[in-house]
Order: structure tokens, then C-alpha cells, then sequence
């Protein structure tokens, strides 16, 4: 671990509250959230104390009684609430509806940001643009109807084809709102001030708002210049959403985390854009156990390390309500605060994400990667269960979305690297398919936006790629009013136009099909039934193993697997899966520092078990001869001295300082100081890996530490 300076920023935060040094979790930058006559205060609070400060606000939903009483512009505004089929308000809260992104709206809201660059940000993060599937009655959103689609408005509820078109045009006036806004004041900051003011959209995946049935940008985000980045949403409140696998509906934190994590960085592949990765601690919700937030935290935070590409981290929303509030104990009896072990793993992993920029990036193993395409029209056919159910499924498979998971679970917990892929952007980034070998793809829960995407995708094919194609044609929303049925050449379904544009007519038979260097493998069963039956699941493997071999002169290998192991630079990351090929455990075998023990040991044998993830430091990684292996603290100022070295470590109140170095000897002794005590410091040694750990109490005025050897 290196030191680094803040105006990388590679860790953040967002806080409400003022600053207070017990989650003064020492990162590179902290948004402040929310635009209110504290702000200023707040902002100033935080960028005295050394950070970098953005500022982070909702763009559905907030405090804008003002706005929708009338008192900004004379007009009420409560018929821009986002309204269901009962016409009841779509709520965040009392008086908090959330809202349908009008002109007048992002008008609004521009004026209430216009604040926070004039204080001074250049960052503004704006959160969560969410449109409710079950909302689209309001008054304001069926004038949006009927402007931008030229004819009357008609209830989503009624008709594939009115649900289709109600979340696309949700999609639409939320690109268009943020659109506006980014624009007028980046010039805003330009004209008045000479800055450049970076705005970046926090957004949960497109995996989670499909499932939970929000319509939002996603990937059209891609399309405007004004937006420099995003924040991948993604914690234990989204990754604990059950899903189904093999018949089996429950939690899968970790699986369903490893492929959130995968398609939001789709966003920024390719691109010169941003991308944090969040995790939390705790979630929002409050009636879990710490041992239950910590379990799930760790398995986030593994499958979020599994996509090298991305080493930049929001890692904690909230830290008040962490490192300050209490939530239920084991034994049931009351609540309690955050455990002091819990507290100092949480530093040592914030600050070790800080260092995941690495170079070196290794599977332990063979992995065979494969991607799952997935497009934003996934959003728009999550129709409330009270309309017929999707090929013949209940009501809880519609709210599992079992078609994609149907697809994803039975490759990833085989040990494929299950990669999923924007569908939507092959058609902007000409090389966006380079990397890939095989694709997945599946038009039951989702549908091609134009007809050239599939042009793209034959030349894929041609060239040598395998695509496997899964589906039966029964989904209802084939007959939308799209492309694929609106011509002089009409298909049933966006899957006859893909087979006839690979050459091979619009009618197949199950089996593979030679395509140029290529092949297109065709099973005829609904994705859904993959997640519910193992023998669908088993066909969809087999047809993926058939496929691959049956490429000449390529050689892919699928060793079908239980765990992941990655290195990146001297981390090593692994996670072994339950429900799996085999039940097997995994030993890792070397030298390690475990960095999810707070007593940051020296481990030569690691065991785990199915449903166990580790993040360890590789000592043998180490190339000098001092150097900061982790550290529950930022660590600043290291010097060398011909008497030893010394260091300066920053951490938040009440948590314990803890931090291993590689030594070139073994220290006679140890001084910290900060302002208050002058004392000698207690330390281990350990003398086959020559690594030093020294405990202290983290300041975040700073503790000044000395060695002596």
C-alpha cells in the first residue's frame, strides 16, 4: 500500500450530518448531501478538515414543498407527482412524492443546485433518477405522453404495448431532465466563474431497477456529454434481493452483487468517464444484526474486487448511522453500537480500497469469461403482476425477474466469469464486443431498441464469435408497436430478424448453426425455466459446453469451478459459492495478511468453505523493504531516518489504530504522540515475514508514530 493524495479520488463518502470526528473515516473526498441553508456551513465544516468536498442531492424526490405549493413560480405542482393506477401518490415520505422530471421540474432544481456552485463545488453528484413501473396517471406525465408520442395518452396497466411505451418515455424525460440541467450550469460555472464543474450520476444497475421495477437512464446516460461519471448503487439492499436458482428462492449477496457490479461498469468501458463502486456497512435497513451487515458487507465487497477495471470506491453512505447508531443484538435484547473489531476491519478495508489501482491483474485459475447481454428495454416490461403472468409464471417469479438470473446463476455458479454485457451499446462504441468470445442472449425479457444492433452482431459472430440464444418466443411483449412488426417485413419477434440477419432464415431448430468463423447455438426453452428446473438449467450449460468446443482451431476451456480467485497487485481476492458444481472447500496456501481480521495476522493456510470470501494481502508481493501492508488509518508522512522511521496516522474517534509494515529489522521501540499523550507504543513482530504491527487510538487530528530499530 502506497500513500496517495486526495485529489486522486479514489475514496469518498456522503454525509448529511455536519462534521464530527467519529466517522472522520479520513478519504479523499465527502459529498455533502442536501441543498438547505446548512450547506454552506457544512461544506465549509468538511473541507477545513482536508477533504476534497462534492455535493450530492436527489433528482426524484426531496424537500420541494415550495415547488409544489406553488411558492417558486405561482403554480402548483403536486399533478407532477408520480401517480399509480389506484391514483395514489408514489412517496419517498410525507409530502415527498416522487416526481415526474418535467421542463418546469429541472428548471427547479437547476436554481437549487445554481447554490451549491456558487459555494464553491465542483462536483455535484445527482442521485437516483427514478421512475416508478407503476406509476405513469398523473396529469404531467400524461401531457409528456402526448407530446412525445403524438396521440392519447393510455393507461400502462391495460397493454403490453402501453407499459412498453409509459417506461421508455420514463426513461426519456429523466435523460432529458438531467440533460438540461448538467448543461446549463456547467456553462453557468463557466460564464460566471471560469470553472469546470464535473457532475456525476449515483444510479443503482440496471440488474437491481429492473428487478425492484424502477425505470431509469442507465446506459442513455452514455449519450450526454454533460454527465462526467456515476456511482454504482449497489450494497446488501440491493444484493440480498432474492432470486431463484434451481427451483430455490433466496438470498445470493454475493452472486448477485458480482454481476450489479458487472454492468454498471458497462457504463464507463471504453469511455474516459468515472466509476465508483459503493458498498455499505449496514443498509437501510435497520432490523439486521451487525454480525448479519458484516457477512454481507465482506460478500459485496469480494464481488465488487472481481472487475479490475474499476478501482475507484464510494465506501460508506452515511457513516453516522454506522460508526454512531445501534442496531439489534444477537441475543435480541436491545440494540447495541458497532462492535470495536467490526469498526477497524471497516478502516482497514476502506483504506485498502483506496489501493486497488494495481497493474498486475491475475485469476489464480483458468476462467473462461462470457457475457450476458442485457439491455435498458429490460425495464420496460416489468408489468405489474396483475396483468397476465409471464409465461405462465407467478407473481413472485415475476418479481424474482428469473428470466435473466435463469440465464446468469447457472454459468456463474459453475465457475464462469459471467460478464453482463449493454446490449444497447454495441451500436455506440464500434470495438465494444472485441473482448468477448461468447455472449448470451435471451429477447424474453428484453428487446432490441433498432435493427442495426443485430447487423453488429452478426459481423461478431462472423468473425468468430459464439452466440448462444435462449428462448421460446412467448413473450407477450413481442407484440409491441417496434420495429421488428411495423415494416413491409414483418417477424413475430426481434429474434427471427437476428437469425435472418445471421443468414440462417427466421425459423431454427434447437442445435447450432456454423456462421462464417462463427457459431449460433439456439435452445428454444424461456430463460425463466433455467431458474427452475435443474434440467433446464443443465440443458443451458451443456449447449454453452457444446458451443464452445465446437468452434475449430479455438481452444476455450470451461473447468467448471466452485470459487474465483483474483490477484490484483499483492491482493489476493476469493470467494467460494454455495450451491455449486462441487461442495468442495478451497485452500489457499503462502503468505498472507488476512485484512478481514482486525488483528491483521500473518496466515499461511487459508480454508474456505462454500459461502466464504477473503481479501488478503500476498507478502510475497512486497518488493520493499519498508512498506505499509494495511492500516485502520490513513497513513501520511512516512519517513525514512538513519535512527528508523516514522509516520503520521489519521482515523476516526473511538475506532482502534492498527497498522502492519514490512520492516528491514525488528524495532527496540516505539514512541506516539498526538495532543495529548507522549507514550510508548505497543507492537509485534513477526520475524519470518519481518512484518511490524503497531497498535494505537485513532485521532483524526493525526497520531505521530516513531520506530527506532
Amino acid at each position: 500500500m502506497t500513500a496517495r493524495t486526495r485529489s486522486e479520488e479514489r475514496t469518498g463518502f456522503q454525509e448529511l450530518s455536519p462534521y464530527h470526528p467519529t466517522y472522520d473515516l479520513q478519504a479523499d473526498f465527502v459529498m455533502v448531501y442536501g441543498i438547505d441553508e446548512t450547506m454552506p456551513d457544512r461544506i465549509k465544516q468538511w473541507r477545513d478538515k482536508g477533504y476534497i468536498v462534492h455535493l450530492m442531492t436527489g433528482v426524484s424526490w426531496g424537500e420541494y414543498q415550495d415547488y409544489l405549493n406553488g411558492k417558486v413560480d405561482g403554480r402548483g405542482h403536486w399533478d407532477e407527482a408520480q401517480r399509480n393506477s389506484k391514483g395514489d401518490n408514489i412517496s419517498h415520505g410525507i409530502d415527498v412524492p416522487y416526481m415526474v422530471p418535467t421542463i418546469a421540474f429541472a428548471d427547479f432544481l437547476t436554481e437549487r443546485i445554481r447554490v451549491a456552485v456558487d459555494a464553491g463545488v465542483d462536483s455535484i453528484h445527482l442521485e437516483e433518477p427514478e421512475f416508478w413501473v407503476e406509476g405513469g396517471y398523473s396529469d404531467a406525465f400524461k401531457r409528456e405522453w402526448e407530446i412525445y408520442y403524438r396521440e392519447p395518452w393510455q393507461p400502462p396497466h391495460e397493454t403490453e404495448d402501453a407499459q412498453y411505451r409509459a417506461s421508455r418515455l420514463k426513461a426519456y424525460l429523466f435523460t432529458r431532465c438531467l440533460d438540461q440541467m448538467c448543461s446549463t450550469l456547467k456553462e453557468y460555472a463557466k460564464v460566471t466563474y471560469d470553472r469546470n464543474i464535473r457532475f456525476y450520476v449515483p444510479t443503482h444497475s440496471l440488474i437491481n431497477y429492473t428487478q425492484w421495477r424502477i425505470v431509469s437512464p442507465e446506459s442513455r446516460l452514455l449519450d450526454l456529454p454533460g454527465i462526467d461519471g456515476y456511482i454504482a448503487q449497489i450494497w446488501t439492499g440491493t444484493a440480498r434481493t432474492p432470486n431463484v436458482y434451481e427451483g430455490i428462492r433466496k438470498e445470493r449477496t454475493f452472486e448477485t452483487a458480482f454481476l450489479e457490479y458487472g454492468i454498471m461498469q458497462e457504463l464507463v468501458r471504453g469511455t474516459n468517464r468515472r466509476m465508483w463502486f459503493l458498498h455499505d456497512p449496514i443498509e437501510d435497513d435497520p432490523k439486521h444484526t451487525w454480525k448479519d451487515y458484516e457477512q454481507n458487507y465482506f460478500k459485496t465487497v469480494v464481488a465488487s474486487l472481481f472487475h479490475p477495471h474499476i478501482s475507484r470506491f464510494e465506501i460508506c453512505p452515511w457513516p453516522s448511522r454506522v460508526f454512531n447508531g445501534k442496531y439489534p443484538r444477537e441475543d435480541e435484547l436491545g440494540r447495541e453500537n458497532i462492535p470495536a473489531d467490526y469498526a477497524t476491519k471497516l478502516l482497514v478495508v476502506m483504506h485498502a480500497l483506496g489501493d486497488m489501482d494495481q497493474k498486475r491483474i491475475a485469476w489464480r485459475e483458468h476462467h473462461l469469461e462470457v457475457g450476458i447481454l442485457l439491455a435498458d428495454s429490460a425495464m420496460y416490461q416489468r408489468r405489474i403482476p396483475e396483468l397476465n403472468p409471464v409465461h405462465g409464471s407467478t407473481a413472485n417469479d415475476l418479481l424474482d425477474w428469473s428470466p435473466f438470473y435463469g440465464l446468469a446463476l447457472p454459468l456463474l455458479k459453475h465457475g464462469l466469469v459471467v460478464r453482463p454485457v449493454q446490449l444497447d451499446n454495441i451500436k455506440r462504441f464500434p470495438a465494444y464486443l472485441d473482448d468477448y468470445r461468447i455472449l448470451v442472449l435471451s429477447y424474453e425479457f428484453m428487446k432490441p431498441e433498432s435493427p442495426d444492433l443485430h447487423n453488429s452482431l452478426a459481423q461478431w459472430v462472423l468473425d468468430g464469435g459464439i452466440l448462444i440464444y435462449v428462448g421460446d418466443g412467448s413473450d407477450g411483449f413481442h407484440q409491441v408497436r417496434e420495429w421488428w412488426n411495423q415494416g413491409k417485413r414483418k417477424y413475430l419477434s426481434p429474434a427471427e430478424h437476428l437469425f435472418e440477419s445471421l443468414g440462417l432464415g427466421t425459423s431454427l431448430t434447437e442445435g447450432s448453426y456454423s456462421v462464417g468463423k462463427g457459431i449460433l447455438a439456439y435452445c428454444p426453452i424461456h430463460p425463466a425455466s433455467c431458474a427452475h428446473e435443474r434440467v433446464k438449467a443443465n440443458r443451458l450449460r451443456d449447449m454453452v459446453k457444446d458451443a464452445i468446443g465446437s468452434v475449430d482451431g479455438v481452444h476455450l476451456e470451461w473447468c467448471p469451478t466452485n470459487a474465483f480467485v483474483l490477484e490484483r497487485g499483492p491482493y489476493v481476492i476469493a470467494s467460494v459459492m454455495d450451491e455449486s458444481y462441487h461442495q468442495e472447500p478451497v485452500v489457499l496456501s503462502g503468505s498472507y495478511v488476512n485484512l478481514f481480521d482486525a488483528n491483521l495476522p500473518i496466515v499461511h493456510r487459508i480454508t474456505l468453505n462454500p459461502g466464504d470470501n477473503i481479501l488478503l494481502y500476498d507478502l510475497t508481493a512486497i518488493e520493499q523493504e519498508l512498506q505499509l501492508i494495511a492500516a485502520s488509518s490513513r497513513i501520511e508522512a512516512i519517513s525514512r531516518t538513519d535512527k528508523g522511521f516514522e509516520f503520521v496516522a489519521r482515523g476516526p474517534e473511538n475506532v482502534n489504530g492498527i497498522a502492519r509494515f514490512r520492516c528491514p529489522q525488528r524495532p527496540q521501540k516505539i514512541m506516539i504522540q498526538d495532543n495529548v499523550h507522549n507514550d510508548v507504543a505497543k507492537f509485534e513482530w513477526d520475524e519470518p515475514s519481518s512484518t511490524l504491527c503497531i497498535r494505537y487510538a485513532n485521532n483524526p487530528t493525526g497520531v505521530h508514530l516513531k520506530i527506532y530499530w
